[in-house]
């Protein structure tokens, strides 16, 4: 059980590194609605690792992965006219 825990723990860090290092340029609306809900996905999977565990470095993972969820946020709604 412990192992299987582990082995989930690592693929979600697998994934968030795979996310990370993603290029986020050129891409079409339905790309970045898509990389926004990922992002979400991961960080609340990793959130909950991170409430057994605790571990520092999971919460700066999450830290981030919602950085770059946040600028496709941005480009996704738009800059306001005001």
């Amino acid at each position: 059980m412990l192992t299987l825990k582990k082995k989930h723990h690592m693929e979600l860090l697998e994934k968030a590194q795979e996310f990370e290092s993603r290029k986020m340029s050129n891409m079409s609306t339905s790309d970045r609605v898509e990389a926004s809900r990922e992002a979400k996905a991961l960080i609340l999977s990793i959130n909950e690792v991170y409430k057994e565990t605790k571990d520092p470095s999971l919460m700066d993972v999450m830290k981030r992965l919602t950085e770059k969820k946040k600028k496709i946020e941005k480009r996704l709604n738009g800059v306001p006219l005001v």
